[in-house]
């Protein structure tokens, strides 16, 4: 997996290495290819990935991996770019 925002295969929430999962941080088809052309993914347990207080189930580490993912991508583009790419700014 590449991604900008991980090197070691880790949740990025809890650290643990079990049971781990790809998220693409943004997600929907496009937003989905982008997020994979960038780097914008991470690896997360079941817990937080597909759990009931997982990514998918929790607005507040939604929004919180979306605004780390662009603060992130910005390091190397601009916001405009990050914008036209993705649609909408999360910061």
């Amino acid at each position: 997996m590449k991604s900008i925002l991980q090197k070691n295969k880790e949740c990025f929430v809890c650290g643990t290495t079990y049971n781990l999962h790809e998220h693409h941080i943004f997600f929907g088809s496009a937003n989905r290819k982008q997020s994979e052309r960038h780097g914008l993914k991470c690896f997360l347990c079941y817990e937080d990935h597909e759990g009931t207080k997982g990514v998918h189930h929790n607005r507040e580490l939604d929004l919180e991996l979306k605004q780390v993912a662009q603060q992130k991508f910005e390091e190397t583009h601009t916001r405009e770019e990050f914008r036209q790419i993705f649609g909408k700014s999360w910061l």
